[in-house]
């Protein structure tokens, strides 16, 4: 049905309008009915077309909105208040943080709701590892692996077995599926019966074993500079605070990537860039979801948390006077809103030190995503550590100074 304000879907037994349907989204991307280019309407029609796997990992769940308003080569901003014009068939859940604030955040269970997040700008999904009905005790655990620059991807299948061999020791099932970015995803469902600060020392210790077993593949050091060739098995995306992309969930890059759920003797020979919104769509009608059974073998986290008594406290990062002291030879030359501003920044040092720049490793350029308010911003820095120590140029003043807080007042009151 056809309004001038948009296209309105009769879903689930719910009206969504989808307001400027036309909008085109992925100009670039491949079209499931072939062609090229996918407009708004295509993306929430894809999610609808996928809608049973797509809810089995956000439905009941609350989640941040990640709103791409200006389209995917801009930055989205995250939103964790749900809007207070929201539909009736969309919920709330109130989460608190340790920073004392608290945020409603929308909790979808059907398909309706799935099409109102998208016509909201959201392109992939990002629930939180816990159900409304028990906002403190998560029931999913996490392992994100997370490539240093240079890294094959032969390499990061073969820690996604290892990881998953380590969940399985410790009776735990692994659920696999790409990232739909440079990454991979393993999930594990557990019993709901510990605090998040277990769940994430759980997930910190899959990656010290994972380390052990593998160091010279995988890596669980915090600081990317001193990570080197190798995957980062992030541990961090189980804190209370993050989320990340769920199942099904389409990727903001330019050929539609989708976050795809694969059966495990599908990993060693899927590749990222042949599962897109063109051929996933095909590929569920066909094959169904393979994370069907997700739900049914929930394990519990005390093996692992067994295993965190046997390794003993992580290594602590080495303390300086006031901020961190790196112990690695660390230079800051950029600090911007958006990556593509940072990277042209980084070509403008290049060009102020060729020779320099020509003994860098593609480990030693650290393009670092930090929070701000309600997005990302950049900072880029330069390991020298392959640069020898009479050649190295000193820290100077950045070329570029972003400052995501300026502005902001701060409340005082008590």
């Amino acid at each position: 049905m056809a309004k001038a304000q948009g296209t309105v879907l009769e879903v689930a037994g719910h009206e969504v309008t989808v307001t400027h349907p036309d909008k085109m989204v992925f100009p670039e991307a491949g079209h499931p009915a072939g062609g090229v280019g996918v407009t708004k309407l295509d993306l929430v029609q894809y999610y609808l077309a996928v809608a049973e796997g797509a809810l089995r990992g956000v439905s009941g769940r609350p989640m941040v909105l990640k709103r791409f308003v200006k389209g995917i080569d801009e930055e989205a901003f995250f939103q964790k208040r749900a809007p207070s014009n929201r539909p009736s068939f969309v919920e709330v859940a109130e989460l608190k943080y340790a920073s004392g604030r608290s945020a409603e955040e929308a909790v979808i269970r059907d398909a309706a709701g799935l099409a109102w997040i998208v016509n909201l700008g959201c392109i992939d999904l990002n629930p939180h590892p816990v159900l409304a009905e028990d906002l403190d005790k998560p029931d999913e655990l996490r392992i994100d692996l997370d490539p240093m620059p240079g890294v094959e991807w032969a390499q990061i299948v073969e820690v996604a077995f290892v990881a998953r061999q380590v969940l399985a020791e410790h009776g735990l099932v692994g659920w696999p599926k790409t990232s739909g970015s440079r990454g991979f995803h393993i999930y594990a469902r557990v019993d709901p019966t510990r605090p998040y600060k277990d769940l994430r020392l759980a997930a910190e210790t899959v990656a010290r074993e994972v380390e052990n077993r593998v160091p010279e593949l995988a890596t669980a050091r915090w600081w990317k500079e001193e990570r080197g060739s190798q995957v980062f098995v992030d541990f961090n995306q189980n804190a209370k605070d993050r989320t990340i992309a769920s199942a099904w969930s389409v990727r903001a890059v330019a050929d539609a990537r989708v976050s795809t759920p694969l059966r495990w003797d599908e990993v060693a020979h899927c590749r990222m860039e042949e599962l897109t919104l063109a051929t996933v769509t095909r590929r569920y009608t066909e094959q169904g979801d393979p994370w069907e059974g997700i739900g049914e073998q929930p394990g519990t986290l005390d093996a692992l948390l067994a295993l965190a008594k046997e390794l003993g406290p992580a290594e602590k990062p080495p303390k300086g006077v006031g901020r961190r002291q790196s112990t690695m030879p660390l230079i800051e030359i950029a600090k911007t809103k958006t990556k593509p501003e940072a990277l042209e920044w980084l070509e403008v040092w290049k060009a102020k030190y060729p020779d320099v720049a020509a003994k860098l490793e593609p480990v030693d350029v650290l393009v670092d995503g930090m929070r701000g308010r309600s997005s990302l911003w950049y900072r880029i820095r330069i390991n020298l550590q392959h640069v020898p120590e009479a050649e190295r140029p000193p820290q100077e003043e950045l070329l570029a100074d972003y400052n995501p807080w300026a502005g902001m007042t701060w409340n005082q009151e008590n």
